[in-house]
């Protein structure tokens, strides 16, 4: 299930399993430490983390990694994440475990190799800008990449994801929503942004005034209608998700 909320005057709600987390896991997208609607803003973070703490004291995580193997820490600076009682986090300083894709037929790969803090969390929220890239949509499923580790490149080399490279992105991000399953979806559709996939910053900014909570898939897919798009790998996981229903 997914709902649409006005994203003015928002307060973010927790679902009721929340109350029983020790650890919540919050990865935003903040890569590039560009401001919103680059980057997850400071204000929705913010938001979710007083929600959380309305229902809990759990300990909370926020964590990201770069494409460039570049430390997070600056990214977190200049989009002024600097809350309280936090542990901030960069991927690429955790210890990895290799992780069983349940698709017995799979679309991309068998396994992923995923941080340990996820699987040390009790709840996992992906919060995510509304990116609409080369047509396609990039929400809160396609945040998780963030989460893989970078292989060991060569000087020079442009850094890829351990295990997956010149496999099919769209197959990926489809595999990788069953073997990383992710409690909640955030989608900050304030701003939509159609950019080429190269540099977001020259990307075109329309006003949507939106916010999407609930179930991934579910986020992803009504964000999906309100761009107009229709993303490969969210028809990949509809037709995963018939088949695990069945085998049940």
């Amino acid at each position: 299930m997914a709902t649409i909320y006005e994203a003015k005057g928002y307060h973010f709600t927790p679902p009721a399993e929340m109350a029983w987390a020790r650890r919540v896991l919050i990865k935003p997208y903040a890569s590039t430490g560009l401001p919103y609607p680059v980057s997850t803003s400071r204000e929705l973070l913010e938001s979710v983390i007083t929600g959380i703490r309305r229902v809990t004291d759990a300990e909370i995580l926020i964590a990201d990694g770069t494409p460039t193997a570049e430390p997070i820490y600056p990214a977190y600076q200049s989009l002024h994440y600097d809350f309280n009682r936090v542990l901030f986090l960069d991927v690429k300083d955790s210890i990895f475990l290799e992780m069983e894709n349940p698709l017995q037929e799979f679309y991309a790969s068998a396994t992923f190799w995923v941080p340990n803090l996820v699987l040390r969390s009790d709840f996992l929220i992906s919060v995510a800008p509304f990116h609409v890239v080369r047509g396609g949509g990039r929400f809160t499923i396609a945040n998780l990449l963030g989460l893989l580790p970078l292989a060991q490149t060569k000087a020079g080399e442009t850094p890829y994801y351990q295990g997956l490279k010149g496999l099919e992105i769209e197959k990926v991000l489809a595999d990788l929503y069953f073997t990383l399953p992710f409690d909640l979806g955030i989608v900050e559709a304030q701003t939509r942004l159609d950019y080429d996939g190269v540099d977001p910053s020259s990307g075109e900014s329309t006003e949507m005034g939106k916010i999407i909570v609930g179930e991934p898939y579910e986020v992803d897919s009504l964000a999906a209608r309100l761009a107009g798009v229709h993303p490969e790998h969210l028809t990949l996981i509809e037709r995963g998700r018939k088949i695990l229903a069945e085998e049940e």
